[in-house]
C-alpha cells in the first residue's frame, strides 16, 4: 500500500459512513450540533433533551438544535404558536444571540428586545417563537430587576 492510498482510505471510509447515516451524522461530526423535531408540546415534554418551560401549551412544529459538544448548553428552539409564552418571562433589551439560526426563524439580530425566560431569550415572529440558550447575564439581571 502506498502512502497516498493509506491517507485516502480513512477519508473514503468517513465519506461512506456519512453517506449511509445521512445529514444528522454529518452535522454532529462537522458542525457539532444535532437537530430534533417534535409534533407538539406534549411530544417535546416527553422526549426533548432540553428544558424550556416557556414553550406554550399549544406549540406545534417544534424544532430543537443542540450542541453535540460535551457539557455545552447551547440550544435553539423554533416553534409555531399563537399563544403567549408560558412561565415567567420579562421583556428586556437584547444583549445575546443564538449559536445557530434555524430556517424560517425571525432574525435575532433585528430584534431590539427579547423575552427572558430564565436562561432562555425568546423573540416572536409571525406565528412563531424562536428561543436560544444561554442568554447573557445582563439580560437575566435586567429581567430580574423588572
Amino acid at each position: 500500500m502506498n502512502a497516498r492510498t493509506a491517507l485516502a482510505a480513512p477519508a473514503l471510509i468517513v465519506a461512506g459512513l456519512l453517506a449511509l447515516t445521512g445529514c444528522s451524522a454529518y452535522d454532529s461530526l462537522v458542525h457539532k450540533y444535532a437537530t430534533s423535531t417534535f409534533d407538539d408540546a406534549n411530544a417535546f415534554e416527553k422526549d426533548a433533551e432540553v428544558d424550556a418551560p416557556w414553550i406554550p401549551a399549544d406549540a406545534t412544529d417544534i424544532t430543537v438544535r443542540t450542541s453535540t459538544l460535551e457539557d455545552a448548553a447551547d440550544a435553539v428552539i423554533l416553534l409555531t404558536s399563537d399563544s403567549s409564552l408560558a412561565g415567567d418571562c420579562g421583556e428586556v433589551d437584547r444583549r445575546s444571540a443564538p449559536s445557530w439560526v434555524l430556517d424560517d426563524a425571525p432574525d435575532p439580530y433585528e430584534a431590539g428586545s427579547v423575552f427572558v425566560c430564565g436562561d432562555w431569550s425568546v423573540i416572536e415572529g409571525d406565528g412563531v417563537w424562536f428561543g436560544w440558550t444561554p442568554n447573557s447575564p445582563e439580560e437575566r439581571e435586567a429581567a430580574s430587576a423588572g
